[in-house]
């Protein structure tokens, strides 16, 4: 795998073997690889999945420590994240930061409680890029007015303004924040878009 697919999770250790797929139903089977630690069967749900990163978590139902998920080991099963709340079944080793799950045996998405990007694309995207981050101006602080973890985004004001300034779940991951409620007070770096104010970089105060 090249080195640019580890830019987000630079701990992630390659290692995954071939996988086989029946019907509808995903799965896989491991290979040997020399030097590779014994492989254990884990069934937990998805913690979170940051999308743009490419890696997210998942909760053992054992208790175990939280795994570590990274999209390569997703594609072959043809998607790039899994959402959050999805059930899964895989297979994981423990590696010197922790356990990271090297093959996917199955999930079950209809456990689901955060939007899967695979399926629908977000309304708007704000991944942001070098444009957008130079149009942005300094940190100001915001109010949540609302956010729908199901759909993936949600709105900001700033205080005092009624205006509305779309955020989206990835930008709230990329700086940590897993849920946010209305009336919670945040910093945000806030641009002019398309279709309006646009939030590419957001904070807690």
């Amino acid at each position: 795998m090249e080195g640019a697919q580890h830019a987000g999770a630079p701990w992630v250790e390659d290692g995954e073997s071939g996988t086989t797929e029946t019907d509808h139903t995903q799965s896989t089977t491991t290979g040997s690889v020399t030097g590779t630690p014994p492989a254990r069967v884990y069934h937990g749900r998805i913690k979170w999945f940051d999308a743009t990163r490419g890696f997210g978590f998942i909760i053992p139902d054992d208790g175990t420590s939280d795994i570590l998920i990274h999209f390569s080991v997703l594609r072959e099963h043809g998607r790039r994240m899994l959402p959050e709340g999805a059930t899964v079944v895989c297979e994981a080793v423990d590696r010197n930061r922790g356990l990271q799950a090297t093959h996917i045996v199955s999930f079950d998405l209809s456990t689901a409680t955060g939007v899967d990007f695979d399926l629908r694309p977000a309304q708007r995207s704000d991944r942001a890029n070098a444009v957008d981050l130079e149009a942005a101006g300094p940190m100001e602080p915001v109010l949540v007015k609302w956010f729908n973890r199901l759909k993936g985004y949600g709105f900001l004001n700033r205080v005092g303004n009624d205006a509305d300034i779309f955020v989206h779940m990835e930008t709230l991951r990329r700086a940590g924040i897993i849920d946010v409620e209305p009336e919670d007070r945040l910093t945000a770096r806030i641009t002019e878009s398309g279709k309006g104010l646009l939030a590419v970089e957001v904070a807690k105060p």
